[in-house]
């Protein structure tokens, strides 16, 4: 069975821009449940991207679905690709990669492997997956469903919402946690340089951090 629904409205290119200059560890002093397994790593290092989720569900042995949707892509999407719990196909690899790079895909994430990572790493996709698998997908046509909500590395992923990846995993947010994200992302990033500094002059880390206080206030009140 196929359910297929419209394609999202994208999110605005420019507050995506801005994401794209926050690490998701940065987010992560800050939220929580919001972060795919880490299991799914960067087949590129160094990149991080922010797009627009477009969510893809396929069965097992099964990718017809997904290079339909590569027919409906647009520039600044992320794919966000359930492997409804498969681990052994690769839905991913060369010819696909190919396909999202010339339509402006940002980047994709999928709950499973992939295949053909010099030519993804060539080709400068940047792609999460969890590791590479010989064995590829057919097109079988067996169902699928697109655009409906998800579930990618134990995160629910929903049309629209944005997506943020770099090397150290994947957050996602709803439309209207970006600015906030952003804003509180932006803030600790200019403070670190600051926090280095203190260490470099020779403040030591707990008292910056408050780490020491909080123990003897902690261990005051075992007393």
């Amino acid at each position: 069975m196929y359910v297929l629904k419209d394609m999202p409205k994208q999110l605005d290119a420019g507050l995506l821009k801005r994401l794209a200059t926050v690490e998701t560890a940065t987010i992560g002093h800050f939220y929580h449940g919001q972060f795919m397994d880490p299991a799914l790593r960067a087949v590129i290092p160094d990149r991080r991207v922010a797009g627009t989720a477009v969510t893809v569900a396929i069965p097992g042995p099964d990718s017809t679905l997904l290079h339909h949707v590569l027919g409906l892509v647009r520039p600044g999407d992320f794919l966000v690709i359930d492997r409804l719990g498969d681990v052994r196909h690769a839905c991913w690899g060369g010819v696909v990669t190919q396909a999202a790079k010339l339509a402006g895909v940002v980047g994709a994430a999928i709950d499973g492997p992939a295949t053909d990572f010099p030519e993804i790493r060539q080709t400068d996709m940047p792609l999460w997956c969890r590791g590479p698998s010989p064995i590829t997908t057919k097109q079988l046509a067996l169902g699928g469903y697109l655009n409906t909500p998800v579930s990618c590395g134990g995160a629910v992923v929903e049309a629209g919402d944005a997506v943020l990846a770099d090397e150290s995993g994947i957050v996602i947010l709803k439309p209207h946690q970006i600015e906030a994200a952003i804003e509180e992302g932006l803030r600790r990033q200019a403070r670190e340089p600051e926090t280095v500094a203190k260490l470099r002059a020779g403040t030591k880390l707990p008292e910056i951090s408050g780490a020491t206080a909080k123990i003897k206030a902690a261990m005051a009140k075992q007393t």
